[in-house]
């Protein structure tokens, strides 16, 4: 391999460890519902609405494609939660049927609401990391 063959390998290396996105920190901010690329911004507003740029660094949101994602998340983590807990709720104090109906509907509706801005966070930081859906380098 000769020198400039050599110093063009080390250069692309170089710029491809520049342009690497860390998809766990993404996440992370994606779950406070910041942008995934600086981290200070908002993802959101009005509950869902996505912002169509990052009020701090400019980054353009008008490509995030959420969908129905944050929901089945949502319902997947929620449903996995609960069933397990009103099983042993049920059979550890057999509490009266009306009883187990409140909490656990209110449980499921308001971990429900909280978790789901997080989700669509986070789906949007994954689509950003990941660099889908025009989220790709930036002219």
């Amino acid at each position: 391999m000769s020198d400039s063959s050599a110093a063009v390998l080390a250069d692309v290396n170089e710029h491809d460890v520049e342009d690497q996105r860390s998809t766990k920190q993404a996440l992370l901010r994606g779950w406070r519902c910041r942008c995934p690329k600086c981290g200070e911004g908002k993802v959101l507003h009005s509950y869902l609405k996505v912002n169509d740029s990052c009020s701090s660094c400019g980054q353009d949101l008008t490509h995030a494609r959420a969908d129905d994602g944050p929901a089945y998340l949502t319902i997947l983590l929620v449903g996995h939660v609960m069933a397990p807990l009103m099983h042993v709720v049920y059979f550890a104090w057999r509490p009266e049927p009306l009883v187990t109906f409140t909490v656990f509907s209110l449980g499921c509706l308001l971990s429900s609401l909280y978790l789901l801005p997080k989700m669509k966070g986070i789906v949007i930081a994954y689509q950003w990391a990941r660099r889908m859906h025009g989220f790709g380098k930036e002219a």
